[in-house]
């Protein structure tokens, strides 16, 4: 691995660096999604079809796209832990997990929400809808596989693997509208081509998928610290890092 990573593979390094990193991910992410939801809902102009009811991608499209970054995320750590054999990145494997679960199932109930005054109905088992399902699924198996085992050390590696396995459902969610007929439109925002959504309506939207990716890694950043600490309960350094701050 590369050398400039090798000093913060220390728990006590990596612990530190994420308390002076986390409040900066936070306020900047607390900025923009108030910047970008209140411009989208209340500034942006209305869908020439669907009317407001489109105002709901400021929220549905971050988390969506947040359930697949964090996914990839973790395998990512996942293979670098298996790899080079970094205690941190099974780590960040675990304490990523259940924000991912979270942002998957906020996608999911807002695209709901929205599919039920487009297409006539809370569910369809469409080709998007059905494996950002799976997508949930995965994301509570990786949780239940970790906590399955008393031995955390193959907890992990076990969390891991299915981690790695699991990745093969990131490129279905992202193409699976562009492989299969879909009811579930296609992407609005395109790196290669010009987007589809006229700028009023594009920059709270990228101010939003940007708010949520900093909230997406302070939130890491608290879950690694607990992480950290409970992997580390009988280091010296933990006992005096109580014992300073007096709990």
């Amino acid at each position: 691995m590369w050398k400039w990573l090798h000093p913060y593979t220390k728990p006590e390094t990596a612990y530190h660096l994420c308390g002076q990193l986390m409040p900066w991910f936070l306020a900047s992410a607390l900025v923009l999604i108030g910047l970008g939801t209140i411009w989208g809902l209340a500034f942006a102009p209305a869908d020439y079809q669907q009317g407001d009811g489109f105002r709901i991608i400021y929220i549905h499209v971050p988390t969506a796209s947040m359930s697949m970054g964090v996914y990839v995320s973790m395998a990512f750590a996942a293979f670098v832990g298996l790899v080079w054999q970094y205690k941190l990145s099974d780590w960040a494997v675990i304490a990523m997990a259940p924000i991912g679960f979270v942002f998957t199932c906020i996608a999911l109930i807002t695209g709901s929400l929205w599919g039920k005054p487009m297409w006539g109905a809370w569910w369809v088992w469409d080709a998007r809808l059905t494996s950002e399902l799976i997508l949930a699924f995965l994301y509570l198996g990786i949780i239940a596989l970790y906590h399955a085992f008393d031995d955390k050390v193959i907890a992990a590696k076990a969390a891991s693997i299915l981690t790695l396995v699991g990745s093969i459902n990131i490129p279905i969610i992202k193409f699976s509208v562009d492989w299969w007929s879909s009811l579930h439109q296609g992407s609005t925002i395109k790196i290669t081509e010009k987007s589809t959504m006229v700028s009023e309506m594009l920059y709270p939207l990228l101010c939003n998928i940007l708010g949520f990716g900093l909230l997406f890694i302070g939130l890491t950043l608290i879950r690694f610290r607990a992480e950290i600490l409970a992997r580390n309960t009988m280091r010296p350094w933990v006992r005096q890092f109580v014992q300073k701050e007096g709990h």
